[in-house]
């Protein structure tokens, strides 16, 4: 892996809790331990939101409040490096009106290119379609 900034989507930091799903836990766990050790992970105001809704309704046992707190300032604090702006908006209002993608996969990807990423880790967009310098990996294809 090289020394580039990489975004993480929010299917990333939930697999990072499946145990129905070991090859996606093991994998989502590397993405998220190797970018907090090497400070090149990143992530949005809109991920950890999305992260935490789905924590406290989807998970098969919810995080307790005390869980996600901890998680928060061990993990999704350090690497929220995005937050909401307005440049962020006017550049997520271009890719979906230039991409024709939804309004939070737009925001997304808008922040991926604020946060300097050269990768988006996701399942949810097409393996290497690039948007500008940014390219998205779906991490769980094999190489």
């Amino acid at each position: 892996m090289s020394a580039d900034k990489y975004f993480l989507d929010t299917n990333i930091l939930v697999y990072s809790f499946d145990s129905g799903e070991p090859a996606k836990l093991s994998r989502s766990q590397q993405l998220i331990h190797e970018g907090l050790k090497n400070g090149r992970a990143v992530i949005s105001y809109q991920v950890a939101q999305e992260f935490t809704s789905v924590a406290r309704k989807k998970f098969a046992a919810a995080l307790t409040f005390e869980d996600l707190e901890a998680y928060w300032r061990t993990t999704l604090y350090p690497l929220l490096l995005v937050h909401s702006s307005f440049p962020l908006f006017e550049r997520a209002l271009d890719v979906c009106r230039r991409e024709k993608l939804s309004w939070y996969d737009s925001l997304v990807i808008a922040a991926a290119i604020q946060g300097a990423c050269k990768v988006l880790y996701s399942e949810d967009f097409q393996h290497g379609r690039r948007f500008g310098d940014l390219v998205i990996a779906n991490p769980f294809i094999e190489p």
